[in-house]
């Protein structure tokens, strides 16, 4: 009987040490699973965007690493836990014990909660990193786009501005201007068909400014750099519409001038030629009154004189006009009058000629007149004493 007794109770101990074995060896397993889950789901929760695909990629790997390698362990430890768990209540009960109660925390619902939990942050975690790779893909794109749009307009406004600056204009003719302001006209129509690009150059850049670009900054400054550039270009070719608009009207002006000058220079260095010819005519005359008409024809030019100093004026005042504006404007007028070669050199010089003639017109003029009255005083001297020698030698040849 002590023997049976003893085997009884060697039998329930063997048991009871059973039970308690399973016991620990559940809250280990609990312990450990729950800590598992419990470092995992940060992990998954964790939705840092990283700047490249290629960064991306790598944790796509790491979660299904995870889900390859170390999940499926866990899934078998948390089935393992659940047997083990069923078949020590069922134990306990057979052997009249009461039911196993794990430690505060490490329950079977307490496990499944958190499964759950790690379950829906995975779930989470893999839209989110499938997302974030398309966002990130999207964004290399774009990236790609905005550098190759960027490239081709900074290639195409290379060299524009010192293009627009240049000041070409003020050496023009009006000819050369026309041409100008038409080779303008053409430039500013290219440059309103590149305004299209700068504003998708612009969209993308604040496309990606919205999507969170890791090299925005880089993207940023290079719009700006780009916008501000484009308003310069603007600018300048506003000033360089006005300058050869401006520049067009005042050589519109002064080819008028030119024209004028041309028109009024041409008979008055005719007149002058004229007057240099008759100034020096000789003459022969062999009366008072000969001489006398040709100094009253000689008052009567010299009468004239200074309404054609006045005209030479007004003449010389157009030239001048014509210096001026081009001066005020800087204008580097190219060459002679193209309508005449009538310079003003020419008619001053000229015109100091005639001055210097005259008076020796009138020397010469006068010289004759004194001559022929002292001619015409001997004629009278010689008919006064012919008329009385005559009738004498009539009277003795009688």
């Amino acid at each position: 009987q002590a023997e049976t007794a003893a085997n009884r109770i060697c039998k329930v101990l063997a048991v009871n040490q059973e039970n308690e074995h399973l016991m620990e060896d559940y809250e280990k397993l609990a312990s450990d699973l729950l800590e598992w889950i419990k470092r995992t789901i940060p992990w998954l929760e964790d939705r840092s965007p990283q700047k490249t695909i290629q960064e991306m990629q790598q944790k796509l790997e790491d979660f299904r690493d995870y889900r390859r390698v170390h999940k499926p362990p866990k899934v078998q430890e948390k089935c393992q836990l659940e047997i083990n768990f069923n078949t020590l209540q069922t134990k306990l009960r057979l052997s009249n014990r009461p039911a196993f109660m794990p430690s505060e925390g490490r329950m079977v619902s307490d496990i499944n909660n958190g499964w759950q939990h790690l379950e829906q942050a995975e779930k989470g975690y893999e839209e989110w990193l499938l997302n974030e790779i398309r966002r990130l893909e999207r964004l290399d794109h774009l990236a790609e786009k905005f550098r190759q749009k960027a490239s081709i307009h900074e290639a195409w406004t290379e060299g524009k501005e010192a293009m627009l600056k240049q000041k070409d204009y003020e050496t023009a003719t009006l000819s050369d201007i026309k041409a100008l302001i038409r080779k303008h006209e053409a430039f500013e129509s290219d440059l309103a068909a590149h305004q299209d690009r700068v504003e998708q150059i612009a969209a993308i850049a604040q496309e990606l400014n919205e999507l969170d670009y890791y090299d925005s900054p880089n993207v940023n400054g290079r719009c700006q750099k780009i916008c501000d550039q484009w308003d310069i270009l603007g600018s300048l070719t506003h000033s360089r519409r006005e300058a050869l608009e401006k520049t067009e009207k005042q050589l519109e002006t002064i080819d008028e001038l030119h024209l004028e000058y041309a028109k009024r220079a041409a008979p008055f260095n005719n007149w002058m030629e004229s007057a240099m010819e008759d100034l020096q005519d000789m003459f022969i005359v062999h009366t008072i009154e000969e001489i006398e008409g040709l100094i009253a024809a000689h008052d009567q030019f010299k009468s004239t004189l200074p309404d054609a100093d006045k005209e030479r004026e007004a003449i010389l005042g157009i030239q001048r006009e014509a210096q001026r504006i081009a001066d005020l404007n800087s204008i580097k007028l190219s060459g002679n009058n193209p309508y005449t070669s009538v310079t003003p050199q020419i008619i001053n010089s000229k015109w100091e000629r005639v001055q210097q003639l005259v008076p020796k017109r009138d020397h010469a003029l006068l010289d004759e007149q004194s001559k022929q009255q002292s001619n015409e005083h001997l004629r009278r001297q010689f008919a006064s004493q012919a008329n009385i020698v005559g009738p004498w030698i009539q009277t003795k040849m009688e």
